[in-house]
């Protein structure tokens, strides 16, 4: 039988993704990730926006359409959300939510015989572990944590994902140790609060230091950046110093309004921490643009952060209002115009700033990870997250390469020579 497993929504959906996949693999399965003709379709959700939320929806019936008797299971945020939107759709055998995704491959085991409608949540808060993901040879994503105890109040997931749970270090080491991949991502809905007994991401980041991939963190908050955490980062053998530091707002009150827990004085502290213990770091982050609190004031205020942070990347995005977070109960939707012209001014500013960054490694040398080949260039990633264009075909291994110009959406470079 063949299975596809399609995937909406963030990193950490597209790990347990991969885990389905191989579960569905070891069981015999031909396994597909595209939209195409198969005996049964596995949808994994999102409902981070709703937007998301409506692809989600959508995603059923796109999928029907290469096979209309094929059987649906649908699982993710969104279907934790509104499971009846989901249970009530053609062709749907069961919805199973953000949770316990490890059913269905039970469920797969025995056929996908019956329909079975909302699958119950035990309420267990353990770590859920699943197989290891499919292995990516380029870039990897290991998953270590799960679940939120933020409570930001613009956000819907921690009522999704359920309170924050972290896998052992050893077995999280184990799977990053053993990989072949030549960059690994640590993953997580909030890898700040990995936490396993005693130990937290410090302790995991020691325990893999000699691993020979690039290790990658994906985004982390405020409170994980202190000089203890930073001297873990800088005992690795290959880190790559690219910090994705979640800022959301440039404004103490808007930050306060969305229930975020530092201030934009703070936010820059740990910048400077960053850059004085990795000069050639990348900060990257996301912005939310038109909170309802916020001001032409407070607006500024994120324009101007921008370039007192260094960001060399910005994902800006409109605040999309979430039934049932405190933001939604509490205030005003922005008018859509506002939102959309804010929006268009900051990402003007975040380009702007993009390339003051790039500016400064013209003439510099980088490791780039090959991922493709594409119109005459090896396209990858440098260890601190710069797009590389080199005008050749690479091996997809570790290469240093000595950047030229600016190009694209990154940078044009040649093979560095060794001296």
């Amino acid at each position: 039988m063949k299975a596809a497993v399609l995937t909406l929504g963030c990193k950490v959906n597209d790990v347990e993704s991969g885990s389905l996949i191989r579960g569905l693999e070891e069981l015999g399965y031909e396994v597909t990730r595209e939209f195409e003709a198969a005996d049964f379709y596995v949808i994994n959700t999102c409902a981070v926006t709703a937007e998301a939320e409506r692809k989600s929806r959508q995603a059923v019936g796109r999928a029907l359409k290469y096979n209309p008797a094929a059987k649906v299971i649908v699982c993710g945020c969104a279907s934790q959300k509104s499971p009846t939107a989901f249970e009530e759709k053609d062709n749907v055998i069961a919805v199973a939510g953000a949770r316990r995704k490890g059913k269905i491959l039970a469920l797969a085991a025995e056929g996908f015989n019956e329909r079975l409608g909302v699958l119950q949540d035990d309420g267990d808060n353990a770590y859920e572990e699943l197989p290891v993901p499919e292995c990516l040879k380029t870039r990897n994503f290991v998953k270590i944590q799960d679940g939120c105890n933020r409570f930001c109040s613009y956000c819907v997931i921690p009522y999704l994902r359920g309170r924050s749970r972290s896998r052992s270090v050893e077995s999280a080491a184990r799977e990053i140790l053993s990989g072949e991949a030549q960059e690994t991502v640590i993953t997580g809905i909030d890898i700040s609060d990995y936490k396993d007994g005693e130990r937290d991401l410090a302790d995991l980041l020691l325990a893999v230091k000699d691993a020979n991939t690039r290790i990658r963190l994906g985004s982390i908050e405020v409170s994980l950046i202190t000089e203890r955490f930073l001297t873990a980062a800088k005992s690795l053998q290959r880190f790559a110093p690219q910090f994705h530091l979640s800022l959301q707002s440039g404004s103490d009150k808007v930050l306060k309004s969305m229930n975020r827990h530092y201030t934009r004085a703070e936010y820059l502290k740990k910048c400077e921490m960053i850059y004085a213990a990795f000069p050639n770091a990348a900060i990257t982050t996301d912005i939310i643009v038109g909170f309802p609190t916020e001001t032409e004031e407070d607006f500024a205020d994120s324009l101007s952060i921008i370039d007192e942070a260094g960001f060399s990347a910005v994902h800006a995005f409109p605040y999309s209002p979430r039934e049932g977070t405190n933001a939604w109960k509490r205030f005003k939707e922005l008018p859509a115009a506002v939102k959309k012209e804010r929006l268009g001014r900051l990402l003007v500013k975040a380009e702007e700033q993009k390339k003051r960054y790039l500016e400064r490694f013209v003439g510099k040398v980088l490791e780039l990870v090959p991922e493709g080949y594409s119109e005459g260039f090896t396209e990858g990633y440098s260890e601190n997250y710069i797009r590389l264009y080199v005008p050749e075909k690479l091996e997809k291994r570790p290469t240093r390469v000595r950047v030229e110009a600016l190009f694209k959406d990154g940078v044009k470079a040649v093979l560095a020579q060794e001296k």
